[in-house]
């Protein structure tokens, strides 16, 4: 079986003097890219670095995440840009809103997000979106954007079969990770009414592990259980789960 993990922030400090084996323990359980989505411009040198020293397996994405905005955002987003500009990158991400913590920044999150996902449709490359209690807020501002360009992925999808429904209107994909697995995650409930077609995988790593490594942290190789909870939910094989969400994120990432 072959995977593709969509999702993993394996350039953390927390991975720094073991990248090679978390790499090498997801070769061996079949994963054979790892997305890295960007955080902000001091996560952009190791991410890069990674690339260069597995350039079949690490592949960066080029964004600034929500919870790095504040009152110098546009600084920030000025380098991505120029990012951007100066070479080629599978996916403008992580981009979006998170109103989980703190709402100081609503707006400049709200102008940041809109901004990036300008540069993803003039690019013509997907976005991979992070939502955190600021569903309505940020599937409005898809909507209003859509293109025939615009696609991509809703990070860590923690909806209902609804809000399901409207990320597929837009030509999205959800990504799914470690929460499927949890007791009281709410995500499990909904597998049986989620189209597998609709789905990628993620571990969203070094955060969210799966069960039993829950409260751990959390690394590529562990896409394989995530994997298998949804084959076990959905009454399917893991080898079906693993071939139509490779084939998603191939069709996502075309790369």
């Amino acid at each position: 079986m072959k995977f593709i993990e969509t999702h993993a922030h394996i350039y953390d400090k927390q991975f720094a003097k073991e990248q090679g084996e978390i790499i090498d323990r997801a070769l061996e359980e079949g994963i054979e890219k790892i997305y890295m989505p960007n955080i902000d411009v001091d996560s952009i040198d190791g991410m890069l670095e990674l690339e260069l020293s597995y350039p079949s397996v690490c592949v960066p994405m080029m964004g600034l995440h929500p919870g790095a905005v504040d009152k110098h955002f546009e600084k920030q987003l000025y380098l991505v840009e120029d990012w951007l500009q100066k070479r080629n990158f599978v996916a403008v991400g992580e981009i979006g809103i998170d109103l989980y913590w703190d709402k100081t920044f609503k707006e400049q999150q709200i102008e940041a997000f809109s901004l990036q996902i300008e540069w993803a449709k003039k690019l013509k490359i997907p976005i991979v979106i992070h939502c955190r209690d600021a569903f309505e807020e940020t599937i409005t501002i898809v909507e209003s954007m859509k293109d025939k360009h615009l696609r991509g992925v809703f990070h860590c999808f923690s909806g209902t079969v609804e809000d399901a429904k409207r990320i597929a209107d837009l030509n999205f994909n959800i990504g799914i990770g470690g929460v499927v697995t949890f007791k009281n995650g709410g995500l499990a409930e909904l597998m049986p009414e989620l189209p597998l077609e609709q789905m990628v995988l993620e571990t969203d790593s070094p955060y969210l592990a799966p069960k039993p490594f829950r409260g751990k942290r959390n690394e590529p190789s562990y896409l394989k259980l995530i994997a298998e909870k949804i084959a076990d939910l959905k009454n399917i094989s893991v080898e079906e789960v693993a071939s139509i969400t490779t084939k998603n994120a191939m069709e996502v990432f075309q790369s």
